[in-house]
């Protein structure tokens, strides 16, 4: 009995440890997930902890259990909207990218570290795929806003890459220990099922998942629970099947996740826990399993494979990738950079080791320390990448509570509390008066405890206001309620008048534009006329010409332009812009 009560001891101090001393990291950029692995390791062997863990099954086993809880919750969280800009650049990152990635390290690494160059592929193979939980967390608790395409791109793609990872490290695990079994059309095969089996049965599964879910309703905690055994059931099914589970489970959490009735916003607040414990119960565990004095006899190879990899590979396969896409080279070099490797290449790496490989031990000890120089580069300079890429959306701060409309047509609508904040642009207005964006409405004001009537009340700073609006308008009611913030960057800089995008392209060139309009073009909208010059899905901030007209794209709903920014030339005096003011009526979309 007494050493059950000091492992459990053991254990509680080793979380609370990690997550306090995470706690404090994280002001300083340091990833949650790099503290975690570094509190594992000083709890091991070669720590004060003084901890012996060599057992490699039992970390298989909780590393693949924790990536899939960890695969669902990031489904969870992703919004179909999000594949209409991002799905085509993300399969070619998850397939021709890790591909690049793979061959590239794996030539690199069997020349430096003198090994078969079978060996080198596998190792470039384990570290080849962007980690999907690396990602998560860094996206999460980093408190920046990426562009929506580029955000985009690194969910989905994280998402999905660990499929092509793992068919490439057994494929070549296959090769290298029985090539006579390994003929190209057992290989092509072997692809089929692995994204086929994981694909038709993670949309199946999780369709009769969501259908579940919906129909049942039990307390919060319970759905969390009953998510995540469901999601685990999809993974051991779908892998049993030959198929990959963690591609199968992914899509299982995006069909649920946008059910309107299958989850609770309360459930997915739970989801959130049950990440960060598979997060870090899986970290502490290879932190425990990996002999830190072991991987200093191999620092110097390893430094340099993880500098090739960030440095050359990944930006390098980034930049083939993406080729057919529309992404301007700070983008690709922010993705590039956004490389993350976290557990999956240290699970991938014990595939080996379980196998009985010759030199095993050395791809395990390498891709350990290629992760660990991964997390405390690229991971603790996140923020610093997107400010000088520029990919960084203007901040904002959330509404004090949001909570998801259930049944109402219109599936992206919250309520929201916002505070009143001092100097804020809503502040000594009344609260039936206020200019909100579309579909917003101002349901309750309350003030010390008390409900005041909307035609009467005149906001005040303290005050607490609900307002049933749609998830987009978030940015603009933070920046009306919460303070006087500085404007999205294409408010400042790409336009002098705002436009719906319902309004005529032909009207608008006759007052402004430079060029004539074709006959097609004289029928159009300027949503229209923009969609058909954007070469790819557009998303808010993207800017094009159409008939001499600069226009930035300055709100979406969905697919369609509902707002659009007019830059005037520069030549034109305010006298000249003012010639028809009933374009100054037109500021804000229908």
């Amino acid at each position: 009995m007494e050493s059950i009560e000091h492992a459990i001891l053991i254990g509680a101090v080793v979380m609370s440890l990690g997550i306090v001393v995470g706690a404090f990291s994280s002001r300083f950029g340091v990833p949650f997930l790099l503290v975690f692995l570094g509190v594992g390791m000083l709890a091991g062997v070669d720590g004060p902890g003084h901890i012996k863990f060599n057992n490699t099954w039992l970390s298989f086993l909780v590393g693949n259990v924790a990536l899939a809880i960890i695969l669902l919750d990031g489904g969870l969280r992703t919004r179909l909207a999000t594949f209409r800009v991002a799905l085509r650049p993300s399969l070619s990152l998850a397939t021709i990218g890790v591909l690049i990635t793979a061959g590239l390290v794996g030539v690199f690494a069997s020349w430096l570290l003198a090994v078969d160059w079978k060996l080198g592929l596998l190792f470039g193979a384990i570290v080849g795929s962007t980690d999907a939980a690396a990602v998560f967390s860094l996206l999460n608790s980093s408190g920046i806003r990426l562009k929506e395409r580029v955000a985009s791109v690194l969910e989905i793609e994280s998402g999905i890459n660990d499929p092509m990872a793992i068919f490439l490290t057994l494929t070549l695990i296959e090769w290298i220990t029985a090539p006579e079994a390994l003929t190209p059309a057992a290989l092509a095969l072997r692809l089929l099922v692995q994204f086929g089996v994981g694909g038709l049965l993670g949309l199946g599964l999780g369709y009769c998942l969501a259908n579940v879910l919906e129909r049942i309703k039990v307390a919060e905690g319970l759905q969390a629970i009953l998510v995540c055994a469901g999601g685990l059931m999809v993974f051991s099914i779908v892998q049993t099947a030959g198929g990959s589970g963690f591609l199968a489970v992914y899509l299982t959490g995006v069909l649920v996740g946008n059910r309107e009735r299958a989850v609770t916003s309360d459930t997915m607040r739970a989801m959130d826990g049950m990440a960060w414990l598979s997060q870090s119960v899986m970290f502490l565990l290879l932190g425990l399993l990996v002999t830190p004095h072991r991987i200093w006899d191999i620092a110097l190879p390893a430094l340099l494979i993880g500098l090739f990899l960030m440095f050359v590979a990944r930006p390098f396969a980034v930049w083939i990738a993406l080729l057919p896409f529309r992404f301007n080279a700070r983008e690709k070099a922010f993705l590039g950079w956004m490389g993350l490797r976290g557990a999956v290449p240290i699970v991938l790496s014990l595939f080996p080791l379980l196998k009985g490989m010759e030199d095993s031990g050395l791809v395990f000890r390498v891709a350990f320390a290629v992760v660990l120089l991964s997390l405390l580069c690229q991971g603790t300079t996140v923020a610093l990448a997107a400010r000088l890429a520029r990919v960084m959306r203007p901040n904002y701060q959330e509404p004090l509570s949001r909570e998801h409309l259930i049944g109402t047509r219109a599936p992206s609508l919250e309520l929201m509390q916002f505070l009143v904040a001092t100097n804020a642009p809503v502040a000594d207005q009344r609260a039936d008066h206020l200019e909100l964006p579309p579909r917003c409405r101002v349901v309750a004001v309350a003030r010390d405890n008390t409900l005041l009537p909307l035609d009467h009340a005149v906001l005040t700073p303290g005050d607490i206001v609900s307002v049933l609006a749609p998830a987009g308008t978030v940015p603009m009611l933070s920046r009306l309620f919460l303070t006087t913030a500085t404007p999205p960057e294409w408010d400042q800089v790409a336009h002098d008048f705002l436009l719906a995008g319902s309004a005529s392209l032909a009207e608008v060139a006759a007052l402004y534009g430079g060029r004539e309009l074709t006959p097609a073009q004289g029928e159009q909208t300027l949503e229209t006329a923009m969609l058909a010059a954007f070469p790819s899905p557009p998303v808010e901030g993207d800017a094009v010409e159409v008939a001499g007209l600069r226009l930035t794209v300055t709100r979406m709903e969905g697919p369609r332009i509902v707002q659009a920014g007019l830059l005037l030339p520069r030549g034109i005096g305010p006298d000249e812009a003012a010639r028809d003011s009933a374009w100054r009526l037109r500021r804000r979309a229908p």
